[in-house]
């Protein structure tokens, strides 16, 4: 899997249905092509602080956000290469920076407790340069950042996996236009270990595909067309975001039911007793 470690693009999310997709797909020919790998299972396990502050913080829209994931293509094994990412959004604009490891290793280095907040940033870099030492300046560079981001956010922990099937698309004459389609989009916020694979939740329909255009600029008119031709419009969705909103309903339909069934028991008891007073 090529490593790019940094990125910076502007990217549009739609949600499509299955005629949709065809379409477009057929429309596509010409100006984009799948990739060499074709489709491919995304693993992803989400850090966040144990009352998920940075997805709530997301849903708010502010004009900065930002998460830190760890990624890997396929279900890993110990041995996998998988990518630590911090992805950040300010004013429409997307900034990820990422750095492979071995997936034994990255889950080791973000589930440990990070070193008191003032230890010096060599001791920090330290940490991790000991993995992987055959890293250049710019992954050095990113991995500093990753430290610092651990560091504001002392008690990050895995609090959910979230996965899905992807096929990418590169633009044929504008190399900087990429086009994903991701299908079958899963969640869990147990088992958060990759090498289980992706099982999980249900986020969309099976008839559902869930498309992102990522450039640096403007559309291409010619795409822009073809969207408004098949009535394609833009939406507001985040994978992590969709996912924790169902957990949070998730969690709120079990205290209520809980509530009702602790109520009717309270009640059956004071029954049995008027009945025995009786």
């Amino acid at each position: 899997m090529k490593n790019k470690g940094v990125f910076k693009r502007v990217e549009t999310k739609y949600l499509l249905n299955t005629f949709q997709y065809h379409a477009l797909r057929a429309e596509l020919e010409g100006i984009a092509g799948v990739d060499q790998y074709g489709e491919t299972p995304i693993l992803n396990i989400y850090y966040d602080t144990p009352d998920f502050r940075l997805i709530r913080t997301s849903l708010d829209k502010p004009l900065y956000k930002e998460k830190l994931r760890l990624r890997s293509y396929g279900t890993p094994s110990d041995e996998s290469t998988s990518f630590v990412e911090i992805k950040k959004k300010f004013q429409g604009v997307v900034y990820k920076r990422r750095v492979p490891m071995r997936y034994a290793d990255a889950v080791q280095y973000l589930n440990n407790d990070l070193p008191e907040s003032n230890m010096p940033a060599a001791d920090l870099q330290a940490e991790i340069s000991e993995q992987q030492r055959s890293w250049g300046s710019v992954e050095r560079q990113i991995s500093g950042e990753i430290n610092y981001f651990r560091q504001r956010y002392l008690n990050l922990i895995p609090q959910m996996v979230v996965s899905y099937d992807r096929i990418a698309m590169f633009g044929i004459n504008d190399p900087e236009l990429r086009i994903t389609f991701d299908r079958n989009i899963r969640w869990r916020t147990s088992d958060l270990d990759l090498r289980h694979s992706g099982y999980g939740h249900a986020l969309l329909q099976p008839d559902q595909y869930l498309m992102e255009i990522k450039i640096m600029g403007a559309m291409p008119v010619e795409l822009a067309n073809i969207l408004s031709r098949l009535k394609i419009f833009s939406v507001s969705y985040s994978k992590y975001g969709s996912g924790y909103r169902r957990y949070f309903q998730f969690q709120t339909n079990y205290l209520v039911t809980q509530m009702l069934e602790n109520e009717v028991s309270t009640l059956h008891v004071l029954s049995e007793m008027r009945g025995a007073q009786a």
